[in-house]
């Protein structure tokens, strides 16, 4: 079995600029239909070979779907390949069996996409890869160790957006392999690819910019030492082939595209600085000054960073598509189903395709119904599906809480806010006034607002010192964009061109008493349907839970946040808030909030709605400082939500909230849901002594 090639001689690599390009192979391309694979392999990826034999060393990257269909439908062109990396021509990039998301799946699942993955490079290309293409670029610190586990030396992955939010990083960073600090304290090389430099090769290609500009750019890039760029990390199926996937794509011209390509090559190999070279062999830069230096690409503000512009954000393959939420909700209901059986590799391989990112973009009409059907076949042999509701919202046995019933539970006594521990005796305590609901229990005390459908105006679990989040009153913050009143526990809609849609309305409410719990829900009619909201409180459980059932026929473009959970800063130590979670790995990862403008769902255009998130990947998050913390845990099986961040310092207050996504918007979204009916979305909060003080 040939190993990538990573010993050069030294000489070469001390030239002052060291060029490598790396090819992405993806037959489960979004827009390409699967009779069309043929054509790929004849159009792209036999020229390709060619181009490696003529211009090489490249390197290529294959998920193991990609190769066995290549394998089925064409197998001379794997003979090929094995021979050209055998002679050092290509360098086998890895990626997994699927190009599934990382931060978006448990780690479980990456571990076996890994290692599927090489055990058909193995097969079919007697290889095996130490360099990884991180899957979409999407980044988490919770993938290093999974990763190195799997064999990988070295990673590749974007530069331009971890570098945006790390200014503090020397200028030289960027043209020298460093190493990316994981979660669990490895790390893990990295070698940096560059949107722009492959888009300059693209345009160029196509035919947009001249050989002069293409060639002034690259040289533009060299320094006073030896340093790396990346020419090319992206796909193969767009020269002399045009995926469909925009309306933008550059026509074919009758001059073949690789010609052009090779036509870009050769005219950089004439350069005396300059010097092509296998990807493998740009991490021998990293005994030079200022590089392999351990970095943190992550960061409170951009938590997953990902490749080119900011509208490639962790919302396209969470939350927006054709319907990403309940087609990753099967997927994780599967997951569950395999960990549970002790499954197989043939399932996880199923799994893993399952969970392919094309799948959540640009799939076309014909695939999508496909897909559809693959994936009710794979839940329908696995027996997963949403739990039923434990409660249903609107029992007629529930006592109603309206302003004509007051007197039924109006019990006296002070208000939820006002009470400590020590007040609330084995009964629970309910007091309810024209607008609020007081409910109290040994283990946690709440006010409701039924004026604003059931949202937290307070909660208090007894186990900490005051209410933790609630509501922030209008006039809160000096701060004019923040003015508004801030709720917790509320749902909130926006169209483009659209007013808002949320379920902050009056509201009847019903109230039902069991041993272990308090059950309140309401029935909210909103322009776009029934929001059904039960809330259950916990008796001798410290824990709050929220059931949505949307009764919406329509989801229509637009964004849909619910659970807006809003720490109340009188209740925190500023300086020592943080974020916990997971993204993808088996440790959780930590950011510190202290000083950061977080945004996660700011707008990045009209076309955009979000711009960051968290994928909560073991369920939960939690928000607080060293002292008191609150869990916000997920059920991902109904409903896997992206967690999105805000957090600013206004004047002399704080605003820190985690708003819950079940829908953005972005060019991906055309919606077309996976099954018909009521989308039901649960997440509970609960008190967590955070691990310093266990």
């Amino acid at each position: 079995m040939n190993a990538p090639l990573f010993s050069h001689d030294a000489a070469f690599l001390q030239r002052d600029l060291n060029l490598f390009a790396v090819f992405h192979l993806n037959l489960a391309f979004s827009s390409i239909e699967e009779e069309s694979r043929s054509e790929v392999i004849a159009r792209c990826y036999w020229p390709l070979l060619e181009f490696a034999s003529s211009h090489g060393p490249i390197g290529v990257e294959a998920t193991g779907f990609t190769l066995e269909e290549i394998a089925r439908l064409d197998p001379e062109w794997c003979g090929r390949a094995r021979a050209l990396i055998a002679h050092g021509r290509i360098e086998l990039i890895g990626s997994g069996h699927a190009q599934l998301i990382g931060p978006l799946v448990p780690a479980r699942v990456s571990e076996a996409n890994l290692a599927i993955g090489n055990r058909i490079y193995r097969e079919i290309l007697d290889a095996r890869p130490q360099i990884a293409l991180v899957n979409e670029q999407a980044y988490s610190a919770g993938l290093v160790g999974i990763y190195l586990d799997a064999g990988y030396r070295a990673i590749l992955m974007d530069w331009d957006n971890p570098a945006a939010h790390h200014p503090e990083w020397p200028h030289e960073t960027r043209h020298l392999p460093q190493r990316a600090v994981g979660s669990d304290g490895r790390s893990i090389a990295v070698l940096w690819t560059s949107t722009v430099a492959f888009q300059k090769l693209q345009r160029f290609v196509h035919g947009d910019i001249s050989i002069e500009t293409y060639r002034d750019y690259v040289l533009a890039r060299r320094g006073e030492s030896a340093r790396a760029l990346c020419l090319y990390a992206n796909d193969a199926e767009i020269f002399d082939f045009r995926p469909g996937r925009y309306h933008t794509e550059e026509r074919l011209s009758g001059c073949s595209e690789w010609h052009r390509m090779a036509e870009a090559f050769t005219a950089l190999k004439r350069e005396q600085d300059l010097k092509l070279v296998p990807p493998g062999a740009a991490l021998g830069l990293a005994g030079c000054n200022g590089a392999d230096r351990l970095l943190r690409l992550e960061s409170p503000a951009c938590p997953v960073p990902v490749k080119k512009q900011r509208k490639y954000n962790l919302a396209r393959w969470a939350v927006t598509g054709r319907d990403d939420l309940a087609i990753n909700a099967a997927c994780e209901r599967i997951y569950r189903a395999l960990c549970a059986e002790d499954a197989g590799e043939a399932d996880w391989k199923e799994l893993c395709y399952l969970l392919s990112s094309d799948f959540r973009t640009h799939v076309t009409e014909k695939r999508w119904k496909d897909y559809c059907e693959r994936l009710r076949a794979a839940e329908q042999r696995w027996g997963t599906a949403i739990l039923p509701s434990t409660h249903h919202a609107i029992a007629s046995t529930n006592a109603r809480v309206s302003n004509d019933h007051l007197a039924l539970h109006n019990l006296g006594g002070p208000p939820s806010r006002g009470m400590t521990p020590r007040e609330v005796e084995q009964e629970p305590y309910r007091r309810i006034t024209d607008r609020y609901i007081d409910i109290a229990t040994p283990a946690l005390r709440i006010r409701l607002d039924r004026r604003r459908g059931l949202a937290i105006d307070s909660l208090h679990f007894a186990s900490q010192k005051a209410p933790v989040v609630g509501g922030l009153p209008h006039g809160h913050f000096d701060d004019i964009s923040l003015q508004a009143d801030w709720y917790t526990g509320d749902c909130v809609f926006e169209g483009p061109g659209e007013h808002k849609v949320t379920d902050l309305e009056w509201c009847d409410a019903f109230l039902s008493e069991e041993p272990e719990q308090i059950v309140v829900t309401a029935r909210i009619n909103t322009p776009k349907g029934v929001i059904e909201k039960t809330v259950l409180l916990g008796v001798r459980d410290s824990r709050v839970s929220v059931e949505l059932t949307f009764h919406w026929n329509d989801w229509g473009r637009g964004s849909l946040r619910v659970g807006h959970i809003t720490l109340l800063p009188e209740a925190f130590d500023w300086t020592r808030l943080a974020l916990v979670t997971h993204n993808g790995g088996k440790e959780c990862e930590t950011f510190l909030l202290a000083g950061a403008e977080v945004a996660h769902g700011a707008p990045v255009s009209f076309l955009v709605s979000s711009s960051f998130g968290i994928g909560m990947t073991e369920g939960w998050a939690e928000l607080g400082d060293d002292k008191t913390r609150v869990r916000i845990e997920v059920d991902r099986a109904a409903a896997p939500l992206l967690g999105l961040l805000t957090h600013a310092r206004v004047g002399g207050s704080l605003f820190c909230q985690l708003a819950l996504s079940a829908l953005e918007l972005d060019e991906t979204r055309k919606p077309a849901p996976y099954d018909e009916g009521p989308r039901r979305i649960r997440f509970s909060l609960r008190p967590v002594v955070p691990a310093a003080e266990n």
